[in-house]
């Protein structure tokens, strides 16, 4: 009962994040699946390398958001000066990154082979309000306003789902779906300024959250991020590079359940982030979210070790049969990625700076031992294995960091014989 109690406390407003979430990445998917369809493999190729390119923009997004979700948390006293500067911090940053794409227009579209000028420098339009987003919802989710943070997330993907179809229904290229994708990304600007509009009173003004530090701490987060995201994905390019098309594309196919896993407890991860943050609830949310994040994965394991063929329907049916038996791996692949995930954000919460190298080492571990691999069943042993040893080196450093401190002496003590 007591663990009960301490859950729902914890993931109090949850429920609303769990839904919106949802919804978002359901209607994420479905514009995919949709673009998948009407623009077929070529146009949609070109859609699928500007999605990933904008997938690693978001690291800074999702750095503001970090930012200023933990110093509103630790520090709520401060909280008019903290979101006064996090959106200068944001403007600032979303309009730089934007100028920065613009000048690599010339090199994305080569890189990416788009063939289009206009389709790439959209690339930096549309960078834009994804990472003003970050800066909002970092506010929303520091003060704990869930049902505001919820609307953003539904904001997030359905009106991408609607325009989107809309305007490639209209004009089938990956263009328009590009121009979709970025006038849904407004919607939550929009909704976010909306929820943010009111005055505040300008409360206790503090140097530590001057335009500088926290313009310092929004790139080391991006930074954190862009670590772990580089080891959660750095898996299927060496599977291009060591095995056969074949083999690496039932690879591919089993990463989506993964991918599954490691996507349904964010919304545990939002929860939870603010009270990683604060001193007097660091340790509990940490083991609770953990041990639910760790719940969540085990329950996706067991039914894809039992219902293999349940799982193989939204791996992608017949066509990956090969890979039936080892889909209950994958999900264990998922599970640890995802209480990775937590872990990586219980650093930015406790401003650990160390602990990014750990991450950074097992992205060229696994790249160096992976290269080495020659087989499906191998290459997935080596990512569980190097994920795995991470996750338990960050487990140990966060129980040990958020250690109890020690019970004073009483004064005048006699000393112990």
């Amino acid at each position: 009962m007591a663990l009960t109690r301490r859950l729902t406390q914890l993931l109090s407003g949850g429920g609303s994040i769990a839904v919106a979430m949802a919804v978002m990445n359901v209607s994420t998917y479905g514009f995919t699946m949709i673009a998948a369809r009407l623009l077929g493999p070529k146009s949609y190729g070109a859609l699928a390398s500007l999605m990933a390119t904008l997938l690693v923009i978001t690291v800074l997004q999702l750095g503001l958001q970090a930012t200023a979700a933990r110093r509103i948390a630790a520090e709520p006293e401060h909280v008019a000066q903290i979101e006064k500067t996090i959106l200068g911090v944001t403007y600032r940053a979303s309009l730089a990154l934007g100028v920065v794409l613009l000048i690599l227009t010339p090199l994305l579209n080569a890189v990416l082979r788009l063939d289009s000028i206009l389709t790439a420098a959209l690339v930096s339009v549309v960078s834009i309000p994804f990472t003003i987003m970050g800066g909002q919802a970092g506010i929303l989710q520091g003060e704990r306003r869930w049902n505001a943070l919820s609307v953003l997330y539904l904001l997030s993907g359905v009106p991408r789902l609607v325009i989107g179809t809309a305007l490639v229904l209209w004009q089938p290229s990956e263009l328009s779906a590009l121009i979709g994708t970025g006038l849904g990304a407004c919607a939550p600007v929009v909704a976010g300024w909306f929820f943010l509009r009111r005055p505040r009173d300008p409360g206790v003004q503090s140097e530590e959250h001057g335009f500088r530090r926290v313009m310092r701490e929004s790139f080391h987060n991006s930074q954190v991020l862009l670590a772990f995201f580089a080891l959660s994905n750095a898996d299927i390019v060496i599977a291009r590079n060591v095995l056969d098309e074949h083999d690496a594309g039932l690879y591919a196919g089993g990463l989506i359940l993964t991918k599954a896993v490691l996507f349904l407890p964010q919304f545990v991860v939002v929860v939870a982030f603010p009270s990683m943050s604060t001193v007097g609830e660091r340790r509990r949310a940490i083991t609770l979210s953990l041990s639910l994040v760790a719940a969540l994965g085990a329950a996706v394991t067991l039914g894809a070790l039992l219902l293999p063929d349940l799982a193989l329907i939204f791996v992608g049916g017949g066509d990956y049969d090969e890979i039936t038996d080892e889909l209950w791996v994958f999900a264990i692949l998922g599970t640890v990625l995802s209480m990775l995930q937590l872990l990586v954000y219980s650093v930015l919460a406790r401003r650990g700076a160390r602990s990014v190298y750990l991450v950074w080492a097992a992205f060229v571990t696994m790249v160096l031992l992976g290269l080495a691999a020659s087989s499906l069943d191998g290459l997935l042993t080596v990512v569980i294995s190097v994920d795995t040893v991470l996750l338990a080196a960050l487990l140990a450093i966060s129980l040990y960091v958020t250690r109890p401190a020690p019970a004073p002496e009483p004064v005048g003590a006699p000393p112990l014989s």
